[in-house]
Formats: structure tokens, sequence, C-alpha cells
């Protein structure tokens, strides 16, 4: 597979302490790849660097091209589009206008068009409450509204941030089936994600992140088999 995005010897800083350290991965396109990791091991800064929320020092490519120079809403033009942790919603609003933030850069309306009828396949429920103010809905629903907003920004990569964190396992499994579909679509995801065994069940290939470093890394199936792996991350002995 062609590679989409390429990090080379990532560094970041925050005042005197190292986030990450020479972190070097790839994500191809049309690939899911996952990054796990405990609390603080870098996981969230790495997505923050590559969307260029955050300063860091290494090389950043997509298709070729340096982001380093680009600031963050440039690098969504560029097709990155960003889920953060926590949903960064705007609660006041409803969910058709939260999602159409996502497209504010775009003037394709017929392709925005497209996309809302894609999110909403993915997500029927934020069809039916389309004009439901989005501060009133479930913790579930509200990561379903996230998603979707970063979609209609039409991204060749999209980035998710603990996409199944502190929501109800039913609606866990319709995001993780819906990551999939994503990825059917065309659209390479780079996840960062506390639940280790329901990102390997998806993901291509896999980074394990520990202090700030890649500790191991590989196609999900081989990790799966992994001895330190499966005490650490799968709860298997």
């Amino acid at each position: 597979m062609k590679t989409l995005l390429e990090v080379g010897a990532l560094s970041v800083w925050y005042g005197k302490a190292i986030a990450l350290e020479n972190v070097s991965l790839t994500v191809a396109e049309g690939e899911i790849v996952a990054v796990l990791g405990p609390n603080g091991a870098g996981k969230s800064t790495l997505l923050k660097a590559v969307s260029r929320m955050q300063a860091s020092q290494g090389t950043l490519t997509l298709r070729g091209e340096s982001l380093q120079n680009f600031a963050a809403h440039e690098v969504v033009g560029k097709g990155i589009c960003h889920c953060p942790e926590g949903r960064r919603l705007f609660p006041e609003l409803t969910v058709l206008k939260n999602l159409m933030l996502g497209a504010y850069l775009r003037r394709d309306q017929a392709a925005v068009e497209r996309d809302l009828d894609f999110v909403y396949s993915l997500f029927p429920i934020l069809s039916e409450r389309a004009g439901q103010i989005v501060g009133t809905l479930s913790g579930g629903q509200q990561q379903m509204v996230a998603i979707g907003r970063a979609l209609m920004g039409d991204p060749s990569l999209l980035l998710l941030d603990e996409p199944s964190v502190g929501i109800a396992h039913k609606l866990k499994l319709e995001i993780f089936d819906a990551i999939e579909r994503i990825r059917g679509s065309g659209t390479a995801i780079l996840m960062a994600e506390q639940d280790a065994q329901s990102a390997m069940r998806i993901a291509d290939r896999v980074y394990v992140f520990e202090h700030g470093q890649v500790g191991r890394e590989g196609p999900s199936a081989e990790l799966r088999e992994d001895d330190y792996i499966r005490q650490a991350y799968l709860g298997v002995a």
C-alpha cells in the first residue's frame, strides 16, 4: 500500500519535560493504525503533533509533502481531520450545526450533502436527532457527533483520540463498527485507544507507546500473539 502519512524522529516537549522522543511511524492509504499505551505514554500528543495543534521537532509528511510549516486549519485543508479526546463539541448547538461546522472550509455543497448522508448512514440516531441540542445527548451519541464532524471535513486521514472512552458497551460496538466502515470508504485512520482488545480487532497495524517512545510495533494479528502484549494490554495470561 502507498504511504499516506510518514512521521520521522518526532519529539515533543512540554516545557522541560519530553512527551515524545524520536517517534517514527507510517500510515498507508486506506489503513487503520492503532496507537496503544497507558495514560501519559504520548498517544494524544502524537495526534496533536500530526494535526499541528502541538509544536514538534522531526518530520511530518502527507503524501510526501511536509506539514511542519502549516497551521492546524491549513492541515485540515490538506486532508487531515482530528477528532480530539473529550469531543470538544459546541453543546449549545444542534447536532446538525455541529456536524456542518466540520465542513466550514468546503465549498463543494453537493459533496458536503453526500458526506452528511454518509455520516447519517453510519450513525442513524444523528439523523433522527439532527435538531436536538448536543448537550442533551448521551456520551456515546456525542462521540458519534464528534466523529461525524471530523468526517465532514472530507479527510484522507482521520485522527481519532480515544473514541470509545467513557461510553456504554453497546455504543462502543457501534462506534468501532463505524470506524471499519469509514476505512471501507477509503479514509485512512490513525487511532489512539485505551481499549486494546477492540482496537486490535479492527486495526491493520499497531504501535505500542511506552514513556513517549515506540516500544513495540507490527501487524495487529502478530501483536495479539505477543506474550507481553497479551499480559499487559489484553488481560490474557
